[in-house]
């Protein structure tokens, strides 16, 4: 239902039901999916394409471009997923020439305030607590829960059903699986509340805590302790999750818990 005090313009494709508020201005090249509320004031600029049944609060602004000096106005674009709620003032800036998209998967909650930088990527059933900040090429894995106003580095990559404390300064990869707190930012212990509710069983869960024991609470360095489990630990899809996050890992993952800090 488009609003008589809304902009948009004749070349975005709009579905039938999508519900647009007063004061929303929706560029050219944006595609929005059935069932999307769009709230008052929300901004979505060009080369935007946002899911089916998502929820956009007042504030909002979309695909606004790279706050990049090498940025030259290339085409690029930002995707958002279906079932996406974002809470008002979020800003997503879209891509870069050197990704070309910044993309939010599917089920996301992106809280107030919320800013994504160019060329990230937050993958399905994420969550972004308030003011939580994301520099460019960022890419967080699904589940993973950011706590507010923690600030993440460029490049940093958050592993799957990680849990972030709040007001954290992230500046390394956050493996899979694991709570990271504290400054500067350490391994502290791994986010067993959270894979239940994922459905993760007791074998699953120690199994992941065996790993991890062997990675932050043995003393290993990062060689020895990959050696130990790809040696002597039986195969599992978590087991090689883990393995496959810190040899990938470009920054270097985040340390152990130090009680001399």
């Amino acid at each position: 239902m488009n609003q008589p005090l809304a902009y948009v313009h004749p070349q975005a494709e709009i579905a039938n039901n999508v519900v647009i508020e007063p004061f929303v201005v929706i560029d050219k090249n944006v595609s929005i999916g059935e069932g999307t509320w769009i709230g008052s004031h929300v901004t979505i600029m060009e080369g935007a394409t946002i899911g089916n049944n998502c929820k956009i609060f007042p504030g909002a602004v979309i695909s606004a471009i790279p706050q990049d000096l090498k940025f030259k106005g290339e085409s690029t674009v930002t995707i958002i997923g279906d079932n996406v709620t974002i809470r008002e003032c979020v800003t997503i800036n879209r891509g870069t020439i050197a990704n070309n998209e910044t993309r939010i998967g599917d089920g996301c909650l992106l809280m107030a305030y919320v800013h994504i930088a160019h060329d990230s990527i937050v993958s399905n059933n994420c969550i972004l607590a308030n003011g939580v900040t994301l520099a460019g090429h960022i890419t967080i894995d699904e589940y993973a829960i950011i706590g507010g106003l923690t600030a993440i580095h460029q490049f940093v990559h958050i592993g799957a059903h990680a849990m972030i404390s709040g007001g954290s300064l992230v500046r390394k990869d956050v493996p899979p699986f694991t709570k990271a707190a504290r400054e500067p930012l350490m391994y502290s212990g791994i986010n067993s509340i959270g894979l239940r509710r994922r459905g993760f069983d007791s074998d699953q869960i120690n199994a992941i805590q065996d790993i991890y024991r062997i990675l932050y609470v043995k003393g290993y360095n990062n060689t020895k302790a990959l050696y130990i489990l790809e040696t002597e630990y039986p195969v599992s899809k978590e087991r090689d999750e883990i393995i496959s996050f810190i040899r990938n890992s470009e920054r270097g993952i985040m340390k152990g818990y130090s009680p001399q800090l």
